[in-house]
């Protein structure tokens, strides 16, 4: 019966009895020697990269705006360290669609101290000494009295006019505004364009359109860190009260597992039901509401997601999501009631392991240490990266030129064949680039930045799970708990995984990491494609992503199980994922029911925390409790501090429940060992507590019979 684990075949031979055996094996070897060296190597070639880019690239490019001649406005040591704002001569030429695909505006561009406060041209400035001054600090170096309007404006060192600006991402940009249903500009609705041409307002929207295309966005950003810095400290207190709650539920389930879990089920069922009567509360309060009935696809993307609280289709979309998931949950109930006796059992177990191995549940923390070393050097080393290329300058012009778009170099351009044919072209800088070696295989550069992300990333967490299964396989086989385990369970099993399994850990994070790049790949391409693709590309770009994030999954699940059997054999990672894949295929029922239930009730367990503290937050950060009212601090968006207090406990829940889902992981595999290795009889007894062993209606035959 597979349910007994009593047959052979394909799914190989069960385990044999072996008196020595005691818990993980000490004396081991190393595994995957060549994968570890492989490993190695790739680090020190990462290392060897990220010196690459540090000396070849600068952040400067992203940080301060680039004038005409690649310079760095406000760059502190230099001669613009005063002058931190970009100026644009002519605004309205950002309107070309060229903006959109070389992203440089094709007018002069300036460092200047302040933006232009008041409309005026070049005609009547030149004839008022003091508004000459003035425009002056808006030209060129070079440009003086003596010089006349037409010299000025055909070596371009002027602009023909100035319009009041208001700074914006350290750009100067035309200060529009609206009188009713006109658009002004400096309170104006007309202006003069420097040819005598009165001009209207609402002729800047075209170049001040391309040129702050994210703005709105951007204004969003700034409303959100301005939230940030208002709420900051209420949002550590809800993470911390994350933090005591996650280890509060730790602890009770520590000694009251079955009540606990009961009690966590009841409250995840009234807590979305909650979720679900406050959703219909709110769409009923808006029934009859003016603007209430606009649909999201009319409503369209807006970056105050308040407005969507202003519409009852959103509490109505809320209502049915959380419906659908208190039905899910259920009929599982319903349907699993039975084996979720055998996962309680199963949860109480992990529980006194955890008891035994308290350490495990502030690993974490270190394998957190590990991710954001990897992460930061990642972040660091690909902005390096893509601020190592050189300044290239383009020739823009007004009239036709066969130059146009040509590179140029600036120095010496205004005696060059390139100006003389074309008079009224400039040599600007348009972006940068670069034609060196290193220039051409940067994409390349980028590329192993990431792929070597996500390999040390996999392998991070690969050591942490390695490492909790080997402390947790101790706790397990030892027959007297806890004289026959380790003294410190953690720090033996990190040192085994270290010394012994590194080719092994970094062998199952590379095919890990392979698949992971894979569908990076194919997220770029469904990128680049999205425009010009048919029907017939976008269904197989879909299935292609399907099947390999599926891959993923399977592969993660393999992963896991294969390092439990190299923690506790110290086998290779190919016989160890061999051994644990036919060792649950031989227990496949318990495999697709008992572990998928305990991993259900866990993850319960982090719903409940996530939505006890969600709650609380959103009732804290909306106002809706007067308690709070005077407490509470005043934001643009309620949602950003309640949004992120709830993924922040989430990952916090996720921490802490992580430690019990390996454990529950690993004692899976040693209870079903156990069902092969042992009988019951006095020779060979079940080592599985006796808590289990009444679920699962086993008994050893030294005890005298229930």
């Amino acid at each position: 019966m597979p349910e007994e684990g009593e047959f052979y075949g394909k799914n190989g031979e069960p385990r044999k009895y072996d008196a020595n055996f005691n818990g993980p094996i000490q004396n081991r070897g190393c595994t995957d020697i060549v994968c570890c060296i492989l490993f190695v190597l790739a680090i020190l070639a990462y290392i060897a990269v990220g010196i690459l880019a540090w000396t070849q690239g600068d952040p400067r490019k992203v940080i301060y705006p680039t004038d005409s001649r690649g310079q760095f406005c406000g760059q502190a040591g230099t001669p613009l360290a005063n002058k931190p704002l970009l100026f644009y001569f002519n605004i309205m030429k950002c309107a070309s669609p060229m903006v959109l695909l070389e992203f440089q505006c094709p007018t002069t561009q300036m460092c200047v101290e302040k933006c232009p406060e008041r409309f005026m041209t070049l005609v009547k400035a030149y004839t008022n000494k003091n508004d000459f001054a003035y425009y002056k600090t808006f030209c060129k170096e070079g440009a003086s009295d003596s010089m006349g309007i037409p010299t000025l404006l055909s070596l371009g060192l002027c602009p023909a006019m100035l319009t009041p600006s208001k700074p914006f991402t350290r750009r100067c940009f035309p200060a529009m505004g609206l009188m009713g249903d006109v658009v002004t500009v400096g309170n104006k609705s007309q202006f003069e364009d420097g040819s005598g041409t009165m001009r209207d307002a609402k002729d800047l929207m075209d170049g001040v359109k391309n040129a702050t295309v994210v703005i709105e966005a951007r204004q969003a950003v700034m409303k959100i860190f301005e939230d940030y810095t208002q709420s900051w400290y209420w949002i550590l207190l809800g993470l911390v009260i994350a933090t005591l709650t996650s280890l509060l539920f730790i602890v009770l389930l520590r000694f009251l597992a079955g009540i606990m879990v009961w009690v966590m089920i009841v409250l995840v069922i009234l807590v979305i039901g909650y979720g679900i009567f406050h959703c219909y509360m709110e769409y009923a309060h808006l029934k009859g509401e003016a603007g209430a009935n606009v649909t999201l696809q009319e409503l369209g993307f807006q970056t105050d997601f308040t407005v969507y609280l202003q519409i009852r289709q959103t509490w109505l979309a809320f209502m049915i999501i959380l419906a659908i998931m208190e039905v899910v949950i259920i009929l599982l109930l319903i349907f699993l009631r039975k084996r979720i006796l055998i996962a309680i059992a199963l949860i109480k177990e992990a529980s006194r392991a955890v008891g035994h191995v308290m350490s495990s549940l502030f690993y974490p923390l270190f394998t957190f240490l590990l991710l954001a070393i990897v992460i930061a050097y990642w972040a660091v080393t690909a902005v390096f990266l893509s601020t190592s290329n050189e300044p290239i300058y383009k020739v823009f012009n007004e009239t036709d030129c066969d130059h146009s778009r040509k590179t140029c170099e600036p120095a010496n351009y205004s005696t060059s064949p390139e100006k003389a044919q074309c008079p009224d072209s400039e040599c600007l800088f348009a972006f940068y680039g670069g034609e060196t070696p290193y220039h051409k295989y940067l994409i390349g550069l980028q590329f192993y930045n990431v792929f070597l992300f996500f390999w040390c990333a996999n392998f991070v967490t690969a050591l942490g799970q390695m490492t909790l299964a080997g402390a947790f396989a101790s706790y397990y086989w030892a027959v007297v708990k806890p004289d026959d385990m380790p003294a410190f369970p953690i720090f033996s099993s990190l040192g085994r995984s270290l010394r012994y399994h590194t080719g092994t850990l970094a062998f199952g994070s590379l095919i890990l990491s392979i698949v992971q790049i894979i569908r990076v790949l194919l997220e770029y391409l469904d990128h680049k494609l999205k425009g010009a693709q048919n029907k017939f590309t976008k269904f197989l770009l879909c299935c292609m992503k399907c099947c390999f994030w599926c891959l993923e999954k399977c592969i993660k699940f393999i992963n896991r199980n294969a390092y439990i059997m190299v923690a506790m054999y110290g086998k290779n990672f190919c016989a160890s994922a061999r051994d644990a894949f036919l060792l649950l295929m031989r227990n496949m029922i318990r495999v697709a029911v008992l572990d998928k239930v305990t991993d259900f009730l866990l993850f319960l367990g982090k719903l409940l925390i996530v939505g006890l503290v969600g709650i609380f937050a959103f009732f804290f950060f909306s106002g809706r409790v007067k308690a709070f009212e005077n407490t509470a601090p005043h934001l643009h968006y309620y949602w950003v501090p309640i949004l992120t207090v709830v993924v922040g406990s989430y990952l916090i829940a996720h921490g802490f429940f992580s430690v019990y889902a390996m454990c529950v992981d690993t004692l899976f595999l040693c209870f079903l060992e156990d069902l092969e290795r042992n009988d019951g009889s006095a020779e060979r007894p079940y080592l599985m507590p006796e808590s289990l062993r009444k679920v699962l209606n086993k008994k050893n035959k030294a005890e005298p019979a229930q």
